[in-house]
């Protein structure tokens, strides 16, 4: 048996609620063959434009209170956590199989001293004016930046992943056979602060969470789901070339010329390097379409040590 960490994009889940779970109907085929095999499986997914959404909500309403960012982001590990598990768990009734399935609202542990905080990058709820922008900034203390001609966003710091808080549970249910979503969103970042753990508001790339999962299970592969079927150099030219096979060494110099985007493919492999470097075992960026055959290593672009 073999133990996968599965990082899943926001092609996965869609753009409300209701999309969101005929897409994971998708999904959870495409999971099954996993399950049905016995194999260790954690979940991880995206959050950005859900927990930008309902911190939105609680923000732009008048008879609610200001939700913090970080219970912003459990309320999202909740219900996509849920959306999942619902999915998984009819597919395995249609195909008469059966496993337990748990979803762990998971903290994930960041650096106070990141840089990230000094510099926040992550884009995240609706478009404003300027005027709106700096009196969001003004009265919410909100960090504000222009975004693509398309307005201002609020920015909030992405700093790395250094632990995950739930670790010994998510290692107890692997024991058990369970299948298991974790770190959804890349997880709610918390710092230390003496013996406690507070939230802060950031937001922690869910492909470098799933890559500290996957390092810290042991697992056999680390698999990013997304929406195209290979890495590309020269992506949208007429140059554009599948990049099938790859090792450490060779992405070092293609990203020194400067092939992978900070705002798509970059985090997705610096993420499976991260992975790959710290244990030697292989990762895999595919599409979600072709996720059976990635399982297997016929789809996807590989990347070893």
């Amino acid at each position: 048996m073999s133990r996968y960490v599965i990082s899943l994009g926001g092609n996965a889940l869609g753009k409300n609620a209701s999309e969101q779970k005929e897409l994971l109907k998708d999904v959870a085929h495409a999971i099954f063959p996993l399950i049905e095999a016995n194999h260790d499986i954690v979940i991880v997914h995206g959050n950005g434009p859900q927990v930008g959404m309902i911190n939105l909500a609680f923000s732009e309403s008048e008879s609610t209170p200001l939700m913090p960012f970080a219970e912003c982001g459990a309320m999202s590990q909740g219900y996509i956590g849920f959306h999942i598990q619902n999915a998984i768990y009819n597919v395995m009734e249609e195909k008469n199989f059966h496993r337990p399935i748990s979803t762990v609202v998971s903290q994930v542990l960041v650096d106070v001293n990141d840089s990230a905080f000094q510099h926040p990058t992550k884009p995240i709820g609706s478009f404003y004016s300027k005027e709106q922008a700096d009196e969001l900034a003004a009265s919410q203390g909100y960090s504000m930046v222009e975004d693509s001609g398309r307005g201002y966003r609020r920015v909030v710091a992405s700093p790395k992943p250094i632990d995950v808080i739930e670790k010994k549970s998510i290692l107890a249910l692997l024991k058990d056979k369970q299948i298991v979503i974790a770190a959804g969103g890349g997880g709610i970042p918390v710092i230390q602060k003496g013996h406690r753990l507070i939230g802060v508001d950031a937001v922690i790339d869910k492909d470098h969470a799933s890559a500290k999962m996957a390092e810290i299970i042991d697992a056999d592969e680390l698999i990013i789901l997304t929406a195209v079927d290979y890495v590309f150099l020269d992506f949208n030219t007429v140059n554009q070339k599948e990049l099938r096979e790859t090792t450490l060494s060779d992405l070092e110099t293609l990203m020194k010329e400067g092939h992978f985007k900070k705002g798509s493919m970059l985090p997705k492999i610096e993420a499976c390097m991260a992975f790959v470097k710290a244990t030697k075992k292989p990762a895999v960026i595919a599409s979600l379409e072709h996720a059976a055959l990635a399982f297997k290593q016929q789809s996807g672009t590989i990347i070893n040590y």
